[in-house]
């Protein structure tokens, strides 16, 4: 029998807001997969092996995921991660792949498993903490209360996104176009506070726009509350 192919959040940054879930399938299996081309410097690895150290005498795989808006390229680093991940299910061993956050928001394992169930093998999903949530909790807010929306959003891709729905935004992906980002949402009156690095040595809290720079490192999380309006 194939062996299954898990896609586990570790979480964002913080080895002890991993779930006792991930660490057990991280110590019970010997294969584990990581997005990027060198295993151990990835951001995945580090959070995980804090709270499992063992990991570091497990086989890693590494399952590149170029960043890039060439489809091309990106289906043919897709098909040959996953066909790296079947050769060892192939022979009834479990695969455990590693990301951040959660395993169900804007995560490349996506595209493993749709890759994956088409060529007939079982994958689950982990759940981990996603890095809003997160962030929340770190700021000591709210993302929503009572009849509150609380809107998700991809900032990088949508930056002609205006910002008038009711409600709460998270703007995930804005650290390449920050400036662009702070611009659209001063357009719109409203405040915002930001964790970059959230739960890494390197984390920093920014309580408004002002204090938001232009160039902030890629894992910056924007949360912006409907009653931080400036008025």
């Amino acid at each position: 029998m194939n062996g299954i192919i898990y896609g586990v959040g570790v979480g964002p940054g913080d080895p002890e807001l991993m779930t006792l879930k991930a660490v057990r399938l991280i110590r019970e299996n010997d294969i584990i997969a990581l997005p990027g081309k060198e295993p151990r410097e990835t951001a995945a690895y580090k959070i995980a092996l804090g709270a499992v150290p063992e990991l570091a005498e497990k086989t890693l795989l590494a399952i590149d995921m170029p960043m890039t808006k060439d489809k091309e390229v990106q289906r043919r680093a897709h098909e040959e991660g996953a066909l790296l991940m079947e050769s060892y299910a192939a022979e009834g061993k479990n695969v455990v792949y590693l990301t951040l956050g959660d395993s169900t928001v804007y995560c490349t394992f996506a595209y493993l498993q749709e890759i994956l169930e088409q060529d007939g093998y079982k994958v689950e999903l982990v759940s981990g903490i996603p890095s809003f949530c997160a962030a929340a909790a770190r700021l000591g807010i709210h993302l929503s209360l009572w009849n509150e929306p609380l809107h998700i959003i991809p900032a990088l891709h949508k930056l002609d996104e205006s910002y008038e729905m009711e409600g709460n935004y998270v703007l995930m992906k804005s650290g390449s176009k920050m400036h662009e980002v702070k611009e659209q949402l001063k357009i719109n009156g409203r405040e915002a506070q930001m964790v970059e690095n959230c739960g890494m040595e390197n984390e920093r809290i920014y309580r408004s726009l002002e204090e938001i720079p232009d160039d902030a490192g890629y894992f910056s999380l924007i949360i912006s509350k409907e009653g931080q309006s400036k008025e």
